[in-house]
């Protein structure tokens, strides 16, 4: 099997795996819980979860790749945010948010795809296989991404009373707490999709892959 084809397996099968584990996800939301008496409610609030989005952005990207296709701009920018953002999450997750939910059955099967398997299948996707497309300038628009995320809870949460992360939680921390907990994320995000783009400029350019990539 050629260097391209194997890239695009294994972009291929992330994109299978994460839209896998968005089908559990879904379906585990059947049984009544939380605060929405609908499934419908609870499928749209799922859709607010940071976790959620960037595993999105790993499957819109993932099948992309496996496509052959994702060198546009904004295709770029949508690379870098679900390379970040689950990066994230991954990290996130263990150090804020692991162990605080008794997760059984469907539950606990998404939870290990969507916090620990797609963000592994994602780096190793980005070190080993994707094309080395990675700017400056896709790397400051891919801010907006977290900072329309973070408007949006802080906004809800203010409306309605509900956060889904804890650590932004304003009504039990203070929008002081708050703030520097979003600030301490913020920069650990830019300091990786800076690191990103970097390292990307010093990988090993993928197989029959020329400068033009990048314009």
């Amino acid at each position: 099997m050629s260097s391209k084809a194997l890239a695009r397996l294994w972009f291929g099968v992330t994109a299978v795996v994460v839209l896998a584990a968005l089908v559990i996800q879904i379906v585990a939301l059947v049984a009544p819980q939380g605060r929405y008496a609908s499934f419908g409610g609870r499928v749209a609030n799922l859709f607010t979860y940071f976790t959620i989005l960037s595993n999105v952005l790993v499957l819109v990207t993932s099948a992309a790749f496996a496509r052959g296709r994702g060198r546009s701009r904004l295709m770029r920018v949508l690379w870098l945010d679900a390379l970040v953002g689950i990066v994230v999450t991954g990290v996130v997750y263990q150090v804020a948010l692991a162990g605080l939910y008794e997760l059984h059955g469907l539950g606990l099967a998404a939870d290990i795809l969507l916090h620990r398997v797609s963000p592994v299948l994602c780096v190793l996707g980005w070190l080993i296989f994707a094309p080395r497309v990675l700017e400056w300038r896709t790397v400051w628009w891919s801010l907006v991404y977290p900072l329309v995320w973070l408007v949006f809870t802080l906004v809800r949460g203010a409306i309605d009373g509900y956060y889904p992360y804890p650590f932004v939680n304003a009504d039990h921390l203070g929008y002081g707490q708050v703030a520097l907990n979003c600030l301490l994320i913020g920069v650990f995000f830019i300091v990786l999709a800076s690191g990103a783009q970097v390292a990307d400029r010093r990988l090993t350019r993928a197989p029959g892959e020329t400068r033009s990539a990048d314009r």
